[in-house]
């Protein structure tokens, strides 16, 4: 357990049909405007209240968006991402990358060098207050004798 943090990748398709505010989320990215160091592609900025995506629930933002009905998303300036969105129809398919993130280590904060897991004062103090009652029975059961 290292503390370090992983992304679990996941593809999904994703079918919207347009409304009235359009498609219901805004984009960032392309080869002109990097959004994610070292990746040109085009990321769900923001998810519209009430929009089409936000009532199919499934896209969310920082989703990267890899194809629109079928056409890749790659290599693609921004505007032109942008008018490929505009242009996509009624009926749009969307191919979606998630990135969850999993945690790989201590969830809490901890000190170097502190063990992980049930802290050791939620163990010692009922132990010691079983011990004190099994003393007190074990005294008045000998003063019985």
């Amino acid at each position: 357990m290292n503390g370090r943090v992983d992304y679990l990748v996941t593809e999904e398709e994703i079918n919207l049909t347009r409304g009235p505010s359009g498609l219901g989320f805004n984009i960032v990215g392309g080869t002109d405007q990097q959004y994610v160091s070292n990746d040109s592609g085009i990321f769900v900025s923001r998810i519209k209240e009430n929009g089409a995506a936000a009532l199919d629930g499934r896209l969310q933002e920082g989703d990267k968006i890899l194809s629109v009905n079928g056409q890749d998303l790659k290599n693609l300036l921004h505007q032109d991402a942008v008018d490929l969105f505009r242009n996509a129809g009624y009926a749009v398919s969307l191919r979606v990358q998630h990135r969850l993130q999993v945690q790989n280590g201590p969830i809490g904060p901890q000190g170097e060098g502190e063990p992980s897991g049930i802290p050791i004062a939620m163990v010692l103090v009922p132990v010691f207050a079983l011990t004190m009652v099994a003393s007190w029975a074990f005294m008045r059961y000998r003063q019985r004798l």
